[in-house]
């Protein structure tokens, strides 16, 4: 009997399962650290924003929502409070329209 038929066939994947496979929670923190001491303050205002985005970008590619177009500032904010986050500002609203732009 040749090898290849001894071999179990694999598990579905979420590609080819019947039903789409439901997250849980589309966002978990990771552990928090310290930010590096002397910088200015732009720095870490600009750092966090960034952070937030991405956090938003990543929640909303979960969702189903992977064009910059389909995320209106509306959206972007409803998944916020959805994931526990802040409301973001028109800025970050922006930033997690470009992050889903150049991501690609």
């Amino acid at each position: 009997m040749p090898a290849a038929a001894l071999k179990s066939k694999p598990l579905p994947t979420q590609s080819t399962a019947k039903r789409s496979v439901v997250l849980d929670s589309p966002y978990v923190p990771a552990e928090k650290r310290p930010l590096p001491a002397g910088r200015p303050r732009e720095w870490y205002v600009t750092h966090n924003r960034r952070l937030k985005a991405m956090r938003l970008a990543i929640a909303l590619l979960d969702l189903g929502i992977y064009l910059p177009n389909q995320a209106r500032n509306e959206t972007i904010r409803s998944t916020a409070e959805r994931i526990g986050v802040h409301p973001p500002s028109d800025t970050t609203c922006h930033m997690v329209r470009a992050f889903m732009r150049y991501s690609r």
